[in-house]
Formats: C-alpha cells, structure tokens, sequence
C-alpha cells in the first residue's frame, strides 16, 4: 500500500489562527473554511489503497451508491473485484479508522490533539467519483473534512429542519436548503459544529479525510454508567416480606411490593470518585470491533528493557491511554502506577510515545505487561 509521510503546522491547519481561538470562537458554534490547511496535501493513499483496507475483516467500511435516485447501502468486508466493478458515477467507498492501519494517517490525526483524546475519536477516508456522496445529512459530532485527491463541492445550512426522508437506508435530509457552497480543492479543509446540514458531491475523482470527534448521547452514558455500577456495587440482603397479608387478587403487584424494592434500590450510591474512575474506563474502552495483536515471538523482560532503554516505547495506534490524578485508564483497564513512573506514563498519554533511556523496573515490569497484550510497542516511528 503506498503511503507518503507529509508532516503538518497548526500555523496553516487553522487558518492563522490560534487553538485557543479557534476553540473560542468556532469549536460547536459555526463553520469555519481553511484554504491549503494542509499545503501541498494530495492525501495518504489512493483508490486501491482505499479499497485494499475496505476488503479487511477488522476494518469498518460502507459502499453508498445513489442510481437514479435511489439511495443503497452496504457494509463491508467487500471483494476488491466487487468494488473494482462499480459504475464510474454516483457512488462513495467509506472506511472508518483509517488511523489504526497507517501511521502516516494517525499522524494526521494527532495533529488536531489540542482537542482532548477523549473526544477525538477516528480518521475516516472516503473515495468516491464524479457525482458520488452520502447525501445532504448532519452529524451529531464535530467534524473537520480535508480534501485529499480531486475536488469535491462542499453545500452547508445552518437551518434547523433535520427532518430526515423516510425509509432510506441512510440519514438523508428531506429538505435540505444550502446557505453556502464552496468546491474544495487538496489540502483545503472545511470544520463544521454538530448538526450543521452538508452534503458533499465529488466533481471528480477524489478522496475527503474526516476527522471525527467523539459525542455519545446522554442514554449511552447513562446506559453505560449503569452497567459500571453494576459491576462495582455490592448490596447486602435479600427481598423479603415477613409480613405479607394472604392475597384476594394474587395477579396484582402490591404498593408494599413496590415500596420495598424503591428502599433497595434507593440504597444504590456512587461517589465522584465513581464517576472519575467510570469516566476513565469508559472513554478508553476501544470499540468492539478492535482486538490487538500481542507479539508472535514476544522479547524477553531484560530484552524489552533494554529495546526501550536504547529505542523508546510508542501506544499501538488502537491504544487509547488516559489519566487522572494517580490513577491511568489503559484500553477499559484502570491501572495504579508508583510516582517514580506517572510522569513518564503521563507523557506516553500526551505524546503517545517515550523516548528513549532508562527507566524505573515498577514502570518497565508495566509496560512489559502492556507490550505482550499488543498494546504498547518498543521503538518510536
């Protein structure tokens, strides 16, 4: 797969702008179009690249075809024969995580973390041809769209009509009216706050790279915080009803049946120290689609060492390492790490890699254990 290594300046990524003003003024309140945001981008890879990770089993990726105004979709793993047959007008081939397969493209990636990793979430690429799109729709999430190869007319509404077409398989506009249009050419890049209507149609062959910010809804969290609790509580006792009264009308459920179970449940408590450590399991869950690969032929201890004495350690590009206080959230996992090595893990979060020398043996013996889970990695790429 042929991939380049572009390296990247906020000084052009956000127009000549700071993050701090960016984030002031833009950042979930209005658009914001950058010309040669990227200078001199012409994207990470091609077409067959595109399609070579579409055909994958651990990749996410969608085929949207619009003919003769009939929207279809299709979820992936694809045949690359299959993909290669398209028409040459009105499709779009979309695969999500792109950053997980390619360095170069996590590189693109982390070159937006002035946004906290707890809301950056992947890099999608799509590719599609002339007239090919997903639609007019709105995302839920911030997302900055980064034109690669080709150009692509990018139409944006303000309006707040999200009323979608009934019985498509896509989340399509059912009166979408453009405020603003502008074409997109490589290394523009337009950002747009949460459920601001777009639609995208390739002029051309070309290639967008979306950056994705994560923003679950109020029922994920609460679903998800329940399901911690669960996990965590430990309630003593046992429904009982020693005074239960012989029952005329044994179908009905009894108000002292209900007032006993709101006591027990009313005994359920959690603290912010919960919500801390909940937060840190949960943002760093990886999808569950994503498994890692531990090392067929894994180095020994001393061996491991010594490889990030002399080489430095780097995060697997699935990893996600988050930390508050003493306490590290690696992946789902919450971890206690003595102070001779929080900083240097600190710094493994922030940066996602260590450089190289020598390190304290509570904080090697650690990332041994992570490096055989495939989770960390010696060297720095």
């Amino acid at each position: 797969m042929q991939t380049n290594t572009p390296s990247y300046s906020l000084k052009t990524l956000l127009g000549g702008i700071s993050p701090r003003q960016f984030m002031a003024e833009y950042w979930q309140k209005k658009p914001l179009l950058v010309r040669q945001a990227l200078p001199g981008f012409q994207g990470l890879l091609g077409k067959n690249g595109l399609i070579e990770l579409a055909c994958r089993e651990d990749a996410e990726s969608r085929l949207v075809l619009n003919q003769r105004k009939r929207w279809q979709l299709e979820h992936g793993p694809f045949e690359a024969a299959d993909l290669h047959e398209l028409p040459a007008r009105g499709w779009s081939l979309l695969v999500q995580g792109v950053n997980h397969f390619l360095p170069e493209a996590d590189r693109l990636l982390r070159t937006f973390n002035f946004v906290p990793y707890t809301r950056l979430d992947d890099l999608m690429v799509s590719f599609a041809p002339p007239g090919g799109g997903v639609g007019p729709h709105f995302d839920s999430y911030d997302v900055f769209l980064i034109q690669g190869l080709g150009r692509r007319r990018w139409e944006i509404s303000g309006g707040d009509d999200l009323s979608l077409v009934e019985g498509a398989p896509l989340r399509i506009l059912k009166h979408f009216e453009p405020e603003q249009s502008w074409e997109l050419e490589p290394g523009d890049m337009l950002y747009l706050p949460p459920k601001y209507a777009h639609n995208g149609v390739a002029l051309s062959d070309c290639m967008t790279y979306s950056v994705g910010f994560r923003a679950p809804s109020a029922q994920e969290i609460a679903g998800q915080f329940l399901g911690y609790l669960q996990d965590q509580l430990q309630l003593e006792g046992m429904y009982a009803d020693p005074n239960l009264q012989p029952s005329r009308h044994p179908g009905r459920i009894d108000a002292d049946l209900i007032e006993r179970l709101a006591t027990m449940i009313g005994r359920i408590r959690w603290r912010r120290a919960d919500i801390r450590d909940f937060a840190g399991r949960y943002l760093s869950e990886p999808k569950p689609h994503i498994f890692f690969d531990p090392p067929a032929k894994p180095l020994s201890a001393r061996a491991f060492a010594k490889a990030i004495e002399d080489r430095g350690a780097r995060l697997d590009a699935k990893s996600l390492l988050l930390y508050q206080g003493r306490r590290l959230y690696l992946n789902g996992e919450s971890y206690t790490v003595e102070s001779a090595g929080q900083a240097a893990l600190r710094e493994l979060a922030d940066r996602r890699a260590l450089g190289p020398g020598r390190r304290d043996a509570a904080l090697i013996a650690c990332l041994y254990d992570w490096y055989c889970a495939g989770f960390v990695h010696p060297g720095i790429e």
